[in-house]
């Protein structure tokens, strides 16, 4: 793929007059460079591949980017400082957001954790904030993510199993229980019941005495990448992105310190793209997120800097720093000129970054703390503004609190012993990683053109567009795994016997049991006329336009469970069956 831009056009040497005398002009230093280099590549090079043979015939990244055997400035084109990369802190950003970036303050340390019930989540929570965590990352069962509750038929088998299962506001409760909300940032990864999860979350702050103008943190609410994906939707998406931009103007209003999206590539690279697919369909979907939102009537500088994304760290280490930095300028400059946003703050894309769970491997487990440790770097010299490292133990199970710790002091080993934290952008001005950003920002640009051609991110998907790039970029990583051009250490190469396992974390099956009978008494316990006053009002408030955060807040506190007051949505809006 080219580079984004052209080289620039270099005269040949001439003469000049000077002081009455012809002089040779000075050499032109492009085409010194290209001399210099023609002439290594003729002589020098050429004598040690005779000696000595490249690995392969041709080096590319995981998104098919030619790596080039050597980076020059010639590579860099028509690079503009001041232009493209700027200074951190100023458009476009692409050096980072803060203009001391972690000099000043080191990013958020945010483990994704959450399992069994909310008293299991509330120890490792409490665990991690003990041992230098720096803010709270909450992981749903599969049940709660879809809209049921912990005793409900489908849910039969997975309550508590990949996420900590939340069906009431008494789960919510212990939950938190004992951890101050107005100290601590929440993230949620939680997208078709986001809006109840929200709701319970502020239930909960308000009964801790917390006011809702001082919470901080961040609610995924990202759909459309779930219809593209992950598959944990529920309603159609014309509907979904309707709750989505309730979710922004409830939050512009009651919650100005809390982000009300995660705009999210993590789960589009976790099901196979590549790192220019990922950049581009998080990209479009953001896109598509700003033009719902200026449908329901916002200014784009009421919202657009609290705008949050998520994106994944994989093993190439200069793509994906380069990744990073193509994002940011990308959307820096969409948001100022397509979408005119006044406010510089409105032009940031800040990120939460997660290292890549498909990476990891059963096979030599101890191999995914090197994997992660690579990532967890990538990460922070792309300039993330958060982070969560995997444990070596999660391509097994759930990872036990030995492996936490582990990944846990893996960010602080970058953060304080590393120096990569210590000056701002380090890599910024390689030859390579420019280059590389250039070209991803090239492709990313090139699959916009083409989102937007098919009429953006929500036809795109229902055309299942997204989804079927996706699909062809995972077959071909898998046929390069399986015919070992990729190689993955302890899988395909480097083989050997295995030991037997080691412990995992296992979740009791009493866990199920233990949430229906809490369920029971908690239903028995409420108000029942107040829940299902509070129901209706759900309904006839999605039937109609009114905001529908206000009545599923007041629905959270008079004893409606999750699993209900997503029924009172599905009765309006009907369930989306994929194609």
């Amino acid at each position: 793929m080219k580079s984004a831009r052209k080289p620039r056009t270099l005269a040949a040497p001439s003469t000049e007059k000077v002081r009455g005398k012809r002089q040779p002009a000075k050499t032109n230093p492009g085409a010194k460079l290209r001399l210099r280099a023609r002439r290594w590549e003729a002589d020098t090079l050429k004598r040690s591949l005779a000696r000595l043979p490249e690995r392969r015939a041709r080096f590319v990244s995981d998104s098919g980017l030619e790596i080039k055997r050597l980076y020059t400035p010639l590579d860099l084109g028509k690079n503009d400082y001041l232009r493209d990369l700027g200074f951190p802190g100023e458009p476009p950003f692409t050096r980072g957001v803060q203009p001391t970036m972690y000099r000043s303050r080191l990013w958020t340390m945010r483990q994704y954790a959450g399992f069994g019930t909310a008293r299991e989540t509330n120890q490792r929570y409490r665990y991690l904030l003990k041992n230098g965590q720096t803010g709270l990352s909450v992981a749903f069962d599969l049940p709660t993510q879809i809209g049921y509750d912990s005793d409900h038929p489908l849910a039969e088998g997975e309550v508590g199993k990949v996420g900590v299962a939340v069906s009431t506001l008494q789960d919510a409760e212990e939950l938190f229980r004992g951890i101050p909300l107005d100290k601590v940032s929440t993230s949620m990864t939680i997208n078709s019941t986001a809006a109840v999860l929200l709701a319970m979350y502020i239930a909960v702050a308000e009964k801790q005495g917390v006011r809702t103008e001082s919470l901080q943190g961040t609610i995924q609410n990202d759909i459309l990448k779930e219809y593209a994906a992950r598959g944990t939707y529920i309603y159609p998406p014309r509907q979904s992105m309707r709750v989505i931009t309730d979710i922004f103007a409830f939050c512009r209003k009651r919650l100005p310190k809390f982000n009300p999206i995660s705009i999210s590539g993590y789960h589009i690279r976790e099901a196979g793209s590549s790192a220019v697919q990922e950049a581009a369909f998080t990209i479009a979907n953001g896109i598509a997120y700003v033009e719902a939102a200026l449908a329901s009537g916002m200014d784009v500088d009421s919202f657009a800097s609290r705008l949050s994304f998520f994106f994944n760290a994989h093993n190439n280490f200069l793509e994906e720093v380069a990744k990073f930095r193509a994002a940011r300028r990308l959307w820096a400059g969409i948001m100022r000129d397509r979408f005119k946003a006044r406010d510089p703050k409105s032009c940031i894309m800040r990120f939460h970054a997660q290292t890549a769970g498909s990476t990891l491997t059963a096979q030599q487990p101890d191999n995914n703390v090197v994997r992660v440790a690579v990532q967890a770097m990538a990460a922070v010299l792309g300039g993330a503004q958060s982070l969560h490292t995997n444990s070596r133990d999660e391509a097994l199970a759930l990872p036990t609190e030995d492996s936490v710790h582990l990944a846990l002091r893996t960010q602080q080993v970058i953060a304080l012993e590393s120096g990569i934290a210590d000056t701002i952008d380090p890599l910024g001005g390689s030859y390579a990683v420019e280059a590389l950003t250039d070209q991803i920002e090239a492709g990313a640009l090139d699959y916009l053109r083409k989102i937007a051609a098919l009429g953006g991110s929500v036809k795109a998907i229902e055309a299942g567009y997204m989804q079927s790039e996706i699909a062809d970029s995972a077959y071909r990583h898998q046929r390069e795994v399986e015919s070992g051009a990729r190689v993955v250490v302890g899988v395909n190469s480097f083989e050997i016997p295995e030991h037997p396992a080691r412990p995992v974390l296992s979740v009791s099956p009493g866990v199920e049991r233990l949430q229906r009978r809490k369920l029971a008494a908690f239903r028995k316990k409420r108000n029942q006329r107040r829940t299902m006053t509070a129901l209706e009002n759900i309904i006839n408030t999605a039937g109609g336009t009114g905001n529908l955060v206000p009545p599923i807040l007041e629905a959270v506190k008079a004893g409606a469970t999750l699993g209900e007051i997503s029924d009172a949505l599905r009765k309006v809006f009907g369930e989306h069956r994929e194609i």
